[in-house]
């Protein structure tokens, strides 16, 4: 297959996912009806701050769990989210993501319920990653657990981003909007987030890009938390995004397919820490 072809393959798997979840979801609530979601959300246990993680001195990691990805398949086969959240607290990660995608990163909310109660009496916060566009997916993070859930621009208009980004902060939890176009910047900053990822991977070629990050950071107000996502593996990537001023880094295929997952993370902090 040639790369032009490979990219517009690429350039649709945000599209097939989206139309998956968008069909799925009414089953899913047929099961499991919105009230009863809503009722569970209410009792769960209060969230942490997500955005006061991100906040702290350095460049903040947030460690992903994740078990396998459409575009790379299975990346680790003996997948155990618990024991790598709990190597990526020992190394001193400030927040856990965890894919809770079934059809096309084999994750699930089970991953995160497991994960959160590992992590919780560390008051490790823990973000829900997913394709989320309905309320119903809102509820049913915090009643697992989450204390964070990801809002992707491209995937959302306007008064929805607002009104998902609204119920969120009613529920405690926080947001990380997710953008990687100034058009998409525009959009999301019309709705006042608190927190902005910068994604360097382009969805339709799945290149990445730093310098998209460096173009994007300069035009988000100081009070917003900027987590630059996508590509970043080495330490030198690391001090790369610190030198733009990021306030933190997600990054999970790496450190998923870490030999030694502690030392991996330690060495990823290190390289963000503040000289």
């Amino acid at each position: 297959m040639s790369v032009t072809n490979l990219a517009k393959q690429r350039g649709t798997i945000l599209d097939e996912i989206m139309t998956f979840h968008r069909e799925n979801l009414p089953k899913v609530m047929r099961d499991v009806p919105l009230e009863n979601v809503r009722a569970f959300a209410n009792i769960a246990p209060p969230p942490a701050d997500f955005y006061a993680a991100l906040r702290q001195p350095g460049v903040s990691l947030i460690a992903e769990c994740k078990k396998a990805s459409p575009s790379k398949g299975l990346l680790v086969p003996k997948y155990n989210p618990v024991r790598l959240a709990r190597s990526y607290v020992q190394g001193g990660a400030r927040a856990i993501s965890v894919l809770t995608d079934g059809r096309h990163f084999q994750g699930s909310l089970e991953d995160l319920r497991d994960v959160r109660q590992s992590v919780g009496s560390q008051k490790i916060p823990v973000l829900r990653k997913d394709f989320i566009f309905h309320p119903y997916q809102v509820y049913e993070a915090r009643a697992a657990g989450a204390d964070a859930i990801l809002l992707i621009t491209a995937v959302l208009g306007e008064s929805d981003l607002r009104d998902l980004l609204k119920l969120t902060h009613q529920l405690g939890m926080n947001a990380l909007v997710e953008v990687h176009t100034e058009a998409e910047l525009d959009k999301a900053l019309s709705v006042s987030p608190r927190i902005v990822g910068v994604n360097n991977r382009n969805l339709q070629t799945f290149e990445v890009d730093f310098a998209n990050t460096a173009r994007l950071r300069s035009l988000i107000p100081a009070e917003v938390a900027v987590v630059a996502e996508s590509g970043i593996q080495t330490t030198g990537d690391v001090r790369a995004m610190r030198d733009m001023k990021v306030d933190a880094i997600l990054v999970g295929e790496s450190l998923v397919k870490s030999k030694d997952v502690v030392t991996a993370v330690k060495s990823l902090i290190a390289a963000g820490a503040i000289k």
